[in-house]
């Protein structure tokens, strides 16, 4: 892109003369002049300070109808429109209010955090208040930060985890030869518990296949499983097992994976990771923009073997807790017929559907996934 110079000389300005008083010393003119910059910067002040004490004033009586009781009344824009070019009946012919019933996201300045979430929640009243959560594959501790802040809002404890060479964890994902290794820091924390002590746990994508695994060695420590668009095997079977399905092909899948061979190219690859610039499409179609960058630059390789392993799964452990689905139905990494799939060949306790989300509903449905959660937690 070239610059264009052009040869034309600027337009003068007329520059108006100051009138000065003339009986009046310079100094008391600077003076003047000082004061009534003084003055006109003191007005913009007070305006701006008492808008800002307006937003806050209404943010507070929102809040206080809220807590007693109230209902509020920004279920719809309070904005009116009008017709383009009716100027002279703008003031008697409005039309109708916006009919939009977007949810107001977090950082709306006029609708506190709190009265977003679940408010009527007594997390001392909950059979078990501590979740875990487990992140899919190629993604890391850092994909729940929303899902995470809302429910510390609520009182829960909230643990989640890094599985080996995920998110921060510095192990070579190249590197990594088992399931039993991959989950490693799961299993862990899981043997740390106390005596009686209970989670629910929570994963998400390949994260179904880490909590059944985990579900069959602690089973007396785990209250509830729930499957956020994951893999939730039958014994003996492997992830690999579940994508290979004739009915289940996924060409957008196998079009953004791309195999590692540390080991040399006559050898079994070692990782798979996902190409960039298909991730969108993949799992964040319906994700905000701002999540989308944050996945880019954070996610790492999928360690192989994991992935080949068939889970030994038995009625006695992993049979023995209670398992919750949640679908994704715009998911174009684990189609919903395959979720559904999973669902009928091996039926939890109760399936939920997140209508709208795509296959990382801690981005795109953030709120709504946080609801079912809480509903899952209260489930007596």
């Amino acid at each position: 892109m070239g610059i264009c110079l052009s040869t034309r000389s600027p337009p003068r300005r007329n520059h108006s003369k100051r009138v000065t008083n003339q009986s009046t010393g310079s100094g008391n003119s600077n003076s003047s002049n000082r004061w009534s910059r003084v003055r006109s910067s003191s007005i913009k002040r007070e305006k701006f300070d008492d808008a800002v004490i307006h937003e806050h004033a209404i943010a507070a009586a929102i809040l206080l109808q809220q807590q007693n009781g109230g209902v509020l009344p920004f279920d719809r824009s309070s904005s009116l429109r009008h017709l383009p070019g009716a100027a002279n009946s703008k003031r008697h012919q409005p039309l109708p209010r916006s009919s939009s019933t977007r949810a107001r996201s977090l950082t709306d300045p006029l609708l506190p955090p709190l009265q977003l979430l679940n408010q009527d929640i007594n997390v001392d009243e909950l059979e078990v208040s501590h979740i875990v959560l487990v992140h899919g594959g190629g993604f890391g501790a850092w994909c729940w930060y929303k899902t995470i802040a809302l429910l510390e809002e609520c009182k829960f404890r909230v643990t989640a985890i890094d599985l080996t060479g995920s998110g921060i964890d510095l192990f070579d994902t190249n590197s990594i030869k088992s399931l039993s290794q991959y989950v490693t820091p799961l299993t862990d924390f899981l043997e740390k518990l106390a005596d009686g002590e209970k989670v629910i746990l929570v994963g998400h994508d390949f994260g179904g296949a880490c909590i059944s695994y985990a579900m069959e060695l602690f089973p007396s420590k785990i209250a509830k499983a729930v499957f956020i668009a994951a893999s939730m095997l039958k014994s003996g079977q492997s992830t690999l097992d579940m994508f290979s399905q004739k009915e289940n092909t996924n060409d957008l899948m196998r079009q953004a994976q791309k195999f590692i061979y540390t080991n040399g190219n006559n050898l079994p690859p070692t990782a798979i990771y996902l190409d960039k610039m298909l991730l969108k499409d993949l799992l964040f179609n319906h994700s905000p923009a701002k999540d989308v960058a944050l996945a880019s630059v954070s996610m790492r390789p999928i360690p192989f073997p994991p992935v080949l392993e068939k889970l030994s799964l038995s009625d006695s452990n992993y049979g023995s807790v209670r398992r919750f689905y949640i679908q994704t139905p715009d998911d174009n990494a684990i189609p919903i017929t395959l979720q559904e799939s999973m669902i009928n060949e091996s039926p939890p306790e109760k399936v939920f559907r997140l209508k709208g989300s795509d296959h990382s509903p801690f981005f795109s449905k953030p709120q709504a996934l946080h609801k079912l959660l809480v509903e899952i937690a209260k489930i007596a």
